[in-house]
């Protein structure tokens, strides 16, 4: 879903997710941008993201953030999601990674926004 349908993410947690909009590229392609809108802390938020990478056979895709909200605190920010099938059963176990540098030691790690992807 997060390669190729990533607009579609807001069927299942319209809550979270307000959308997800082709800003340049193909979905599903590397160097695609997309708009998140997201409500984060109980706010409207938005992420101008650049598919970094894809790994079909990993089930792998990283984002580098490029604008928004999350810039304020961060110099850079990186969201990578692997998907894995579980052992033993049916469904799939979803690892994210966040990388970031924050723009000053002041700043808090980002314990919300690992929130926000166990809700999504």
């Amino acid at each position: 879903m997060f390669t190729n349908k990533p607009h579609h993410l807001h069927h299942s947690c319209k809550d979270k997710v307000q959308g997800c909009d082709l800003h340049e590229g193909e979905w599903g392609k590397v160097g695609t941008i997309i708009i998140w809108s997201c409500v984060h802390d109980g706010k409207a938020k938005k992420s101008k993201e650049v598919i970094e990478s894809i790994d079909h056979d990993k089930k792998l895709i990283t984002f580098k953030v490029l604008e928004g909200d999350i810039m304020e605190e961060y110099k850079s920010f990186l969201f990578t999601l692997q998907v894995s099938p579980k052992s033993g059963g049916s469904g799939s176990v979803v690892h994210w990674t966040m990388e970031y540098e924050k723009r000053h030691e002041a700043i808090d790690p980002p314990p919300t926004l690992l929130q926000l992807t166990v809700d999504i």
